[in-house]
């Protein structure tokens, strides 16, 4: 009894000793991280975290306008390899919007079309269309402008906010999704995300090569508030969220209650049918209803490949080849997809708690082909 009485009370010491060893060394967010996660039952970030953060709203507009449904909604049913695909990745949300209307949706896991789950980095893409928009609103004079004339203290280099809107802003920054001690686990859990971009610097030439960087988001979305003098889930309420007609307010994640600032690298909580609407406004050259609400010179930039070494990858989307169709896409962490193809005028929407094994950072999973074929499997019936 006294050796058990021994090794529990130094148990407690070494505990306390380390959680203050990571305060004292500035890594007190690994401690806010565990609680988040493990403490909740998950091993890494989960869709439906946004409780577990401060949170600034993305108010819907007076005029919601829900998407029609097709003439022919969910009279198809699911091929077998896809219920067994969102089984085994445990998919969410599975629609398919074809021609502006929705075709076939489903919903599983007790999740519905209202359920909120976190975009992940589908957020990159929303950012980056706010960037769009604050050069159209003449916030910001072009791709070209240089990040100093917003953070001097960037001067010594020469990165502009196409290069992080594009990853190319040659920024020291590792993304890493696993390690507690990475800048990647850092920006999601730490109580002061500008002091942690702050602090990265740029030890690469800028524009010219992609390097898929959370950092270089971070940093746009803090030039565009810094640029348009208000908070980006204020800008993307007025610039997009109202004007496309989104029917529920949506959620963009904050560092701390202090600070409120938006993560612009991920965590916009909302749902597949209004993150659909990023997928038909790029579809439809910025235009929505008529009205131009993004210059449809940047969308068509958006879409297409910046660096000829690099296809997968335009500013803030993603670009992938299926057989003889080309799709563009917003892609989020375990699975967050919004899928488009123009010319079939076809989005795909699948949202979920996994994805097929990882192929490593800013590579194409084998389950975005598998969504896109089984889709086009049930349409082509």
């Amino acid at each position: 009894m006294k050796f058990l009485k021994k090794f529990f009370k130094w148990l407690v010491i070494i505990i306390v000793a380390l959680i203050a060893l990571l305060y004292i060394f500035d890594y007190g967010y690994i401690i806010r991280g565990a609680k988040i996660v493990y403490l909740t039952g998950h091993k890494t970030a989960f869709i439906d975290d946004y409780p577990h953060f401060e949170n600034d709203t993305i108010k819907k507009g007076n005029n919601s306008s829900p998407w029609a449904k097709h003439i022919d909604y969910n009279t198809a049913k699911e091929t077998e390899k896809l219920s067994e695909v969102n089984k085994a990745w445990g998919t969410i949300a599975y629609l398919i919007i074809k021609n502006d209307s929705i075709w076939f949706e489903n919903y599983y896991d007790e999740f519905n079309e209202d359920s909120k789950t976190n975009s992940f980095s589908m957020a990159k893409s929303i950012t980056t269309s706010l960037l769009g928009k604050a050069i159209m609103d003449g916030s910001i004079k072009s791709l070209d402008q240089p990040v100093s004339d917003f953070y001097p203290q960037y001067n010594y280099a020469k990165t502009t906010v196409g290069d992080l809107a594009s990853m190319a802003s040659g920024l020291d920054w590792v993304e890493h999704y696993t390690s507690p001690f990475s800048v990647t686990a850092r920006a999601n859990y730490d109580d002061d995300l500008s002091e942690t971009i702050l602090n990265q610097k740029v030890v690469k030439t800028p524009g010219k090569e992609y390097e898929y960087l959370s950092g270089s988001t971070q940093l746009l979305g803090m030039i565009i508030q810094k640029a348009t003098g208000k908070t980006l889930a204020n800008y993307l309420s007025e610039s997009f969220w109202q004007p496309m007609g989104a029917t529920d307010d949506a959620l963009w994640q904050l560092d701390d209650e202090e600070h409120k600032l938006a993560k612009a690298f991920c965590c916009i909580s909302s749902s597949a049918r209004n993150f659909a609407r990023f997928g038909k406004l790029y579809k439809d050259h910025g235009k929505w209803n008529g009205k131009q609400l993004l210059d449809s010179a940047f969308v068509t930039k958006s879409i297409t490949p910046r660096f000829k070494e690099s296809p997968q990858y335009g500013y803030g989307w993603w670009l992938k080849d299926v057989g003889d169709k080309h799709f563009f896409m917003m892609r989020g962490h375990l699975g967050q997809y919004v899928i488009v193809e123009p010319n079939d005028n076809v989005i795909i929407v699948r949202l979920g708690h996994r994805k097929s094994p990882d192929k490593g950072v800013g590579e194409f999973t084998e389950d975005i082909s598998v969504y896109i074929e089984e889709a086009y499997k049930m349409l082509n019936e």
